[in-house]
């Protein structure tokens, strides 16, 4: 039977997680550069249009259809083909609620790939590979995990709103852009600094906010669970920038407005797959360590590794989700463990939780960095990735969209 409380929460997390991908456009806007402007933040606007029109059309169905197998659903629920204003999901839900809330995590997951390639991707060919790639990695994850599938199912690996599907998904896919497209510019020798602070702020804002909903929401009830994910995902947040900004003041002597904001973010990715599964302990553990990971894991793969991680997509979401994936593993309380009441390493489960975690976050980087591959490989028979090199210093704006943020600015960029 529909429960109205239920629908009406679940309604407006989903809205909540809309907002996020808008959010995120903020975000990437900011964090670029200048004559980039339009580019970041269309990078994410696009795909409000191609995300929902694709999930409606065929991403619910194998996702979530009816007869799908350990992989992939089934084409039963094509363009939503079956489900009526009646349809009910579970028992408490119609399932166009649970629909809803669902195709906007297909929103913002492949929004947040766009970070990694900022200022250097064809805008033709991300809108192709982002359509490729939500059909041939995305759906076939989210029903792996949450749909019944090899992941959830078989290995129990357990992801509350998003580790392996969302995260690290997004962001080793992004990782491996940037390295097939290679650097931008001038990468060695200019300085990229961010351009806009206050966007980022604003950015973060509706982020967090919206993360609430993402975690919360995943609930799929306005009951005490949802209450204890949405506890542990400010906990978690709060005390990541607070770890950011103390990170920030010894190694630079100064605590910085963009690290507090990237802190927030790292904090919010280590908690999504851990939400629902830890008590608030666990969630200060996993913010201060994320932070710590992430803020490393940037470094390295910038300095160290010399990758272009443009908006470190990868260091802050493919690091933090499977460090927070991870530790799920070490600090399931068993009471809140919606499966088998398995209780993590610390909580008197043993390694078994542990492992199934890492082998779930394994199974995800195999399909991932194949599907990538796949994706890019189909998206070139269409068209070039990488802009060229005038187009490149020229700026993205311009080149890509005719466009300019900023049409009365004529200094240097």
């Amino acid at each position: 039977m529909i429960n109205v409380g239920d629908t009406a929460f679940i309604l407006i997390c989903a809205a909540l997680v809309f907002i996020m991908t808008p959010g995120l456009a903020l975000f990437y806007g900011g964090l670029g550069r200048r004559k980039n402007m339009v580019n970041n933040m269309m990078n994410s606007v696009f795909i409000l249009g191609l995300g929902i029109s694709l999930y409606a059309l065929i991403g619910y169905s194998l996702s979530f259809g009816d007869g799908g197998g350990q992989i992939i659903g089934s084409l039963k629920n094509v363009a939503l083909n079956g489900i009526t204003k009646d349809s009910i999901f579970g028992e408490n839900l119609p399932t166009f609620a649970f629909v809803a809330f669902q195709m906007m995590f297909a929103l913002i997951t492949p929004a947040i790939i766009t970070g990694s390639v900022a200022g250097r991707m064809k805008f033709k060919a991300l809108f192709i590979f982002i359509g490729l790639w939500s059909v041939l990695v995305y759906y076939p994850l989210a029903h792996m995990v949450w749909g019944g599938g090899f992941i959830g199912e078989t290995l129990k690996a357990l992801d509350f709103a998003g580790g392996d599907v969302v995260h690290i998904s997004s962001g080793l896919t992004g990782l491996i852009l940037a390295i097939i497209l290679g650097k931008r510019q001038g990468y060695a020798q200019t300085s990229y600094r961010v351009h806009n602070v206050p966007l980022i702020v604003l950015g973060m804002g509706l982020l967090w906010f919206g993360w609430f909903g993402f975690n919360a929401g995943s609930a799929l009830a306005a009951n005490g669970l949802a209450a204890h994910a949405f506890m542990t995902t400010a906990v978690s947040a709060a005390i990541a920038l607070v770890t950011w900004l103390a990170i920030d003041v010894i190694k630079q002597g100064k605590a910085t407005l963009i690290g507090a904001c990237t802190g927030v973010v790292a904090g919010l990715v280590g908690i999504t797959p851990a939400a629902g599964f830890v008590s608030i302990t666990g969630a200060f553990v996993i913010g201060i360590t994320t932070s710590i990971v992430c803020y490393f894991g940037i470094t390295l793969i910038k300095k160290v590794l010399k990758i272009d991680d443009a908006l470190d997509a990868f260091g802050c979401h493919g690091i933090g989700g499977i460090w927070g994936g991870l530790l799920t593993g070490f600090f399931v309380v068993p009471e809140l463990n919606l499966t088998e009441g398995l209780g993590g390493l610390f909580y008197g489960g043993g390694w078994t939780q542990f492992i199934a975690q890492a082998e779930g976050i394994l199974v995800t980087i195999a399909i991932v960095i194949v599907g990538t591959l796949i994706c890019a490989g189909i998206t070139r028979i269409f068209t070039p990735l990488r802009v060229d090199k005038k187009e490149e210093l020229q700026g993205l704006d311009v080149s890509e969209h005719g466009e300019n943020a900023y049409p009365s600015f004529f200094g240097l960029d």
